[in-house]
């Protein structure tokens, strides 16, 4: 048997670090969001994902991939915004078979409204304590460690919200 590639105290260190912010970043953005808008971090990605798109709409199954979601998630996240008026679903006028999700006006409103107070938590949180080098590196980085989990999503078969 080979032995494992142990990690080095470098890499165990940076490691740690990475698994630690993994860990308490989302909750952070995420209480945000809820506190000031009352939407999740997940419901606000689905919303913007949406908002991006010229009609402001996407078939369930592109939104799923998208934002890197299950289509289960993403079903029980569009409920929810259902329930709020800020999303509807409707059958494809295409295939009629297909369903998607629609961002409502108010939808639409709550994004807009959302996005300042969520562009400086991320600001505060992420960005500030970056230089500007360190920022491209950390786009480098992240591109790099996506590229490996989800190759596809970089050979434009499952599309993600923002490429390299």
């Amino acid at each position: 048997m080979d032995e494992p590639r142990w990690l080095t105290d470098e890499e165990q260190k940076a490691w740690r670090q990475l698994a630690m912010l993994m860990t308490l970043l989302p909750p952070a953005l995420d209480s945000q969001l809820q506190r000031d808008s009352g939407v999740t971090h997940f419901g606000y990605w689905v919303m913007a994902m949406l908002s991006e798109r010229p009609d402001r709409s996407l078939r369930m199954s592109d939104l799923a991939a998208r934002a890197s979601a299950s289509p289960s998630r993403v079903s029980h996240v569009v409920a929810r915004l259902e329930k709020n008026g800020w999303v509807r679903r409707a059958r494809s006028d295409r295939d009629g078979r297909s369903n998607l999700a629609e961002l409502t006006d108010a939808g639409y409103r709550k994004v807009v409204e959302a996005a300042p107070g969520h562009v400086e938590r991320v600001r505060d949180l992420v960005l500030d304590a970056l230089t500007g080098p360190q920022v491209q590196q950390l786009g480098e980085i992240c591109g790099a460690m996506l590229r490996r989990i989800d190759p596809d999503g970089y050979k434009g078969t499952r599309p993600l919200p923002l490429t390299d």
